[in-house]
């Protein structure tokens, strides 16, 4: 578990490059934004107060995000933003405020579509 925490760490800022990267394919990048913005989000989409799933969106959804993403990054890019990346955040992730724009307005949407079912 610490080894795939740690294989995370390295691969999020090289995902970070990539998406400044112009070779980064549009698909890729677009999925690279979406798993940054969860990754560096103030704010998760399931709560970590919420007993046992708040706490499996960090262990399931966000290697998801990182694996898909990585599939969408040729190989050849990926690698060369891993080595620019070295070292990157070693003092921390930035914490930034905006990151958590898209989780709020996904659950935005959710509180919307179910008040509308309810209806």
């Amino acid at each position: 578990m610490k080894e795939r925490a740690k294989k995370l760490k390295k691969e999020i800022p090289a995902i970070f490059l990539a998406i400044k990267d112009k070779d980064t394919p549009v698909i890729a990048k677009i999925f690279a934004g979406l798993t940054v913005a969860y990754a560096l989000s103030p704010i998760d989409f399931v709560p970590d107060f919420i007993p046992v799933l708040g706490y499996l969106d960090d262990i399931i959804l966000l290697p998801a995000l990182v694996a898909v993403t990585i599939k969408f990054i040729p190989e050849d890019i990926l690698e060369k933003n891993r080595k620019l990346s070295e070292g990157m955040w070693e003092s921390g992730k930035p914490k930034k405020w905006y990151y958590a724009v898209p989780i709020v307005l996904i659950w935005i949407f959710i509180i919307v579509l179910l008040i509308k079912l309810i209806r």
